[in-house]
């Protein structure tokens, strides 16, 4: 059960889903800001490197090399060496910075977050509505079939693959599995089409415009 007004709605969503393209007409209905790609862009900005570079590491971990080197890095034998200033820019870095901007996001309310661990980093905070896209199997093969005809003939496996990607970073930053229903308020199927998605939202996030002379009955 909700208590407070919801101001900021999350959408967490599978690889070929359309999840996005509904967080982006959600966002323009309610005339709210929209985080998706800018969560990485800002992540890039506080770190001081490019974007291109930032997305790179858009919801991927790093090597399990690269993570077992820090081991070491992080002795104190090795970190006095380094200068307090001193940052590395990983995927576990941008991580920390995309939760940071999460929080400052929430803070100033109305905006639609787009993945990156967002329901995870905001759970159990008043005001938020998290939701989870999903689609049929069929519908996700046809349209990766469509966006990338040269790798139609494995589409099952591209499409599972990257959704392994988005689990495995969640469950390592945030120690939560990315499709628990637990961590969700709604789960939507896709495939009932975005007008029907956005109204079922509204209606259950107490987004709904009140009819008119409700007020007098």
């Amino acid at each position: 059960m909700l208590h407070a007004p919801v101001r900021v709605i999350t959408v967490e969503r599978e690889y070929g889903s359309h999840g996005a393209e509904f967080a982006h007409d959600l966002a323009v209905r309610l005339g709210w800001r929209l985080l998706d790609s800018e969560l990485v862009s800002g992540a890039a900005r506080m770190a001081g490197v490019d974007a291109k570079t930032a997305a790179k590491f858009d919801e991927r971990l790093d090597p399990w090399y690269y993570r077992y080197g820090k081991i070491f890095w992080r002795d104190p034998v090795y970190v006095t060496a380094m200068s307090g200033e001193e940052k590395i820019f990983d995927s576990e870095r941008m991580l920390e910075l995309i939760r940071d901007e999460i929080l400052e996001a929430a803070k100033q309310g109305n905006c639609v977050l787009v993945g990156r661990g967002s329901a995870c980093a905001l759970a159990g905070q008043p005001g938020c509505f998290h939701i989870f896209v999903y689609a049929t199997a069929r519908a996700k093969k046809e349209w990766f079939a469509r966006a990338f005809p040269e790798r139609a003939q494995h589409a099952e496996q591209h499409l599972a693959a990257f959704d392994r990607r988005r689990a495995a970073v969640i469950r390592r930053f945030y120690q939560q599995e990315w499709c628990s229903r637990g961590l969700y308020h709604m789960l939507l199927n896709s495939c009932i089409g975005t007008e029907a998605m956005i109204s079922a939202v509204e209606c259950a996030a107490g987004l709904c415009a009140t009819p008119a002379g409700a007020a007098a009955r």
